[in-house]
């Protein structure tokens, strides 16, 4: 071999072992956790399931007799932190009427944010009033809670009437006592599929108060695509639209993905140093969707908006941070399903709460300071 042949083959190697490190490099890179996102999440086995059905009784004002309200299942909670404890909103089932389950909100508190005592009688359910038409007999489902900066609790939920789902607004001073204030879309969207509206907030040490951006409050919203509306008081709000008077598409599945059939609103969207953080969850499409999960799984996802313009994504994680893999979140009412929905700074952690397979609720814990 010659110098010059010499010369080139070792330049040949250098360049090949260059390429090698720097795709070593960028899989590491990949591998690692961005400055942005909340993780990991760690589920608390030793005490999960946190809440299960019961037999609680009340009398339903509508139905005029004694019903067993939380007899079928246990799901979907909203959370905040108030006096030191923390206090879980929940959905709940009962097993009668037209939809074998109307749903009500039932409240529970915890010392330590795992054990928790359920409060005898929902704290928000269908009545004789003027959201009847809307709530009955399908009912009250899937809370989000903020506060205002006055202590009142600002709570989104979903109204059913078996036909078609609502997004509402109720508002309480101390978690028991709410004041339904209807729809929260205008007149134009009062017949249009509506539900999970997660409020941008701010924690404050283990309070989420909203916070205005731009001068107004902020709401994503939607269980297809994700959408957003607007409010100046948190009460009434707009629905944000394109230019031809359409609902404004914020964030969309992505196929082949966990969240390749549809995207929904997790808890209230974080407002943190990078951006807006919104966890949110996904649903596998069964065709055409990620591969890894079962057909139809319901996982968990972050995204991260701009704190200049809501409606721009900055990033977004590319897997799932919270899948069901425990027997009580792949078999129940609706399989294989963590649907997240309540999130608490508490104790030095992040609380995040979810329903397992409709039926269940779990919690997941993560390290506040980091």
């Amino acid at each position: 071999m010659n110098e010059t042949t010499h010369k080139g083959t070792l330049c040949y190697v250098r360049s090949i072992f260059l390429l090698l490190s720097l795709m070593s490099c960028n899989k590491i890179r990949t591998d690692l956790k961005s400055d942005w996102e909340l993780t990991p999440f760690i589920k608390v086995d030793s005490v999960n399931p946190i809440l299960n059905p019961g037999e609680s009784e009340f009398t339903c004002p509508i139905l005029g007799t004694r019903v067993k309200w939380d007899e079928k299942d246990v799901f979907n909670p909203a959370a905040v932190v108030r006096n030191g404890k923390v206090y879980l909103l929940f959905r709940a089932e009962d097993v009668i009427g037209k939809y074998a389950g109307t749903s009500r909100i039932g409240l529970a508190v915890s010392e330590d944010g795992l054990h928790f005592t359920k409060m005898p009688e929902p704290v928000l359910f269908p009545d004789n009033d003027s959201l009847k038409i809307y709530e009955w007999e399908g009912g009250i489902e899937d809370p989000r809670i903020v506060e205002r900066e006055d202590s009142t609790y600002i709570l989104t939920y979903t109204a059913y009437d078996g036909n078609l789902a609502r997004l509402c607004l109720a508002t309480s001073r101390d978690l028991v006592k709410w004041k339904k204030h209807g729809l929260v879309l205008p007149e134009k969207y009062k017949d249009t599929w509506s539900k999970s509206g997660a409020i941008i907030a701010k924690r404050s040490g283990e309070k989420i108060i909203a916070q205005r951006i731009n001068g107004k409050y902020w709401m994503y919203w939607g269980d297809t695509d994700l959408f957003l509306a607007s409010s100046e008081d948190l009460i009434h709000w707009k629905a944000e639209e394109t230019p031809d008077g359409k609902l404004k598409t914020v964030l969309q599945p992505r196929k082949g993905y966990f969240d390749s059939r549809l995207v929904e609103s997790g808890p209230y969207a974080l407002l943190t140093e990078k951006g807006i953080l919104l966890l949110y969850n996904g649903m596998n499409l069964e065709e055409g969707g990620d591969t890894t999960l079962g057909k139809g799984a319901y996982c968990s996802g972050q995204v991260l908006f701009d704190v200049s313009d809501p409606t721009k994504i900055i990033n977004r994680l590319e897997k799932n941070f919270l899948m069901p893999d425990k027997p009580y979140e792949i078999s129940g009412q609706v399989n294989q399903v963590c649907f997240i929905e309540g999130m608490v700074p508490f104790k030095g952690n992040w609380f995040l709460y979810y329903g397992t397979a409709d039926s269940k609720i779990a919690v997941a814990t993560s390290p506040l300071f980091k």
